[in-house]
């Protein structure tokens, strides 16, 4: 009989999970995995759901139930969940929660959900609760102007219940925070949440080596970039909330051969199109779209800008990291790894991402200071061997080996 694995409670973020032989798995489970969206383009969400599912394929049965799938892994099942209504997304997202609780409630050791729904005993939150985001530091007559909000949105009141459901007191249910900033949110918000929470970050799947002249020039080539200049890389879906606006601006501070690559959501493009044209800006922005290898323009960049308003960990940030660029960050309030870097040290902490001058500084620094680019290259390649994903998915799988014995 296997003994049940018992997490300790409050996990240091990047602390490998080790256990003896004796407890390692020897149950094969069969874990059904709830995304929306399964496509290594999609996000850092969906790479991080992905990189978990292809480390724990080998060791147990993965079935993967998604409405849009661009992923091939020997040994997972994949499950098309229809979307007959894209449009409103509060009624599809409605729609898939139930989809999903149907096609899954049976026959399944454990249910994880990186989406909003009811169901699931693992529930991997990404992003901040909608009830923070709705009354965070809102008091008096401006707290219940937003009650009123509330309660005459259907599709607020629907976003609301799925999450209450989502945290709710449940035997055996496990809640997993991305980054400890998440924890403490998500503590502050639904208190009873605490007990049952459990912190697994997101990861990489190895230390690069910097590419050399001819590889960088390569990358370049591949994506359409100038072969001269210096190229800073932005990563990102959503550009306004990343902060492409800020960005953009302190570009015009910096030297002319310095320009800038955008990957991300192509959507995005067109609503920074004009703004790059009033800024004088065409010949030194270049906007690459969703790429399925993002580790192309790691090695065709000297640097990453993410001056980000909010994000909860910042998956890019570590994968940049993991091939020695040099990084600039928003602090811990607005970006949850800041909280784990070190100033000067691992990357440069960007404390207002609103303040045009200071990101621009940051940047002449990161591209020219070649003393302070070593410094980071070395710490920061040192920071992202302790957030390996084979380490990460270990920590993953005890947790579904306490949920499945603990039924």
């Amino acid at each position: 009989m296997n003994m049940p694995v018992n997490l300790p409670a409050n996990l240091p973020v990047n602390t490998p999970v080790n256990t003896p032989a004796s407890a390692a798995p020897q149950r094969r489970l069969k874990i059904a995995v709830l995304n929306r969206i399964f496509r290594p383009s999609g996000g850092g969400a969906e790479r991080y759901s992905i990189a978990l599912v292809e480390q724990l394929a080998q060791r147990h049965e993965l079935h993967v139930f998604a409405q849009h799938i661009e992923h091939a892994w020997p040994g997972v099942h994949y499950h098309r969940i229809p979307a007959p209504l894209q449009r409103p997304r509060w009624i599809n997202q409605l729609w898939f929660a139930t989809a999903t609780w149907w096609a899954t409630r049976r026959g399944f050791d454990v249910v994880h959900s990186h989406e909003n729904t009811w169901h699931g005993q693992v529930q991997t939150v990404h992003v901040l609760p909608i009830k923070h985001n709705l009354l965070h530091a809102r008091q008096g007559w401006r707290r219940a102007l937003r009650w009123l909000k509330i309660a005459t949105s259907v599709r607020l009141l629907v976003y609301l219940a799925l999450e209450w459901a989502r945290y709710a007191p449940r035997a055996g249910r496990v809640i997993v925070p991305t980054s400890a900033s998440l924890h403490t949110i998500m503590a502050q918000t639904y208190p009873h949440t605490q007990a049952a929470m459990q912190i697994v970050t997101p990861g990489v799947d190895a230390l690069h080596v910097a590419p050399s002249a001819a590889e960088k020039a390569s990358a370049r080539a591949q994506l359409g970039l100038p072969a001269q200049g210096s190229c800073i890389l932005f990563v990102a879906n959503d550009y306004r909330k990343k902060g492409l606006e800020t960005l953009l601006q302190a570009l015009l501070l910096l030297p002319p051969q310095c320009y800038l690559a955008v990957v991300g959501n192509a959507a995005q493009i067109a609503g920074f199109q004009d703004e790059v044209a009033k800024l004088g800006l065409s010949g030194r922005i270049f906007f690459l779209g969703a790429l399925d290898a993002v580790h192309v323009a790691y090695r065709a960049a000297d640097c990453l800008a993410h001056p980000t308003l909010e994000d909860t960990f910042a998956m890019v940030v570590l994968e940049a990291l993991a091939h020695g660029l040099p990084v600039v960050v928003s602090a811990a309030r607005y970006c949850g790894i800041a909280a784990l870097l070190t100033h000067e040290l691992d990357a440069l902490i960007l404390e207002n991402p609103r303040d045009v001058t200071a990101l621009a500084q940051a940047l002449q620094r990161l591209l020219f200071d070649t003393t302070l680019q070593s410094t980071l290259r070395q710490r920061g390649g040192h920071f992202a061997k302790g957030y390996l994903w084979p380490e990460v998915a270990r920590k993953q799988e005890l947790i579904y080996l306490s949920v499945a014995q603990a039924q």
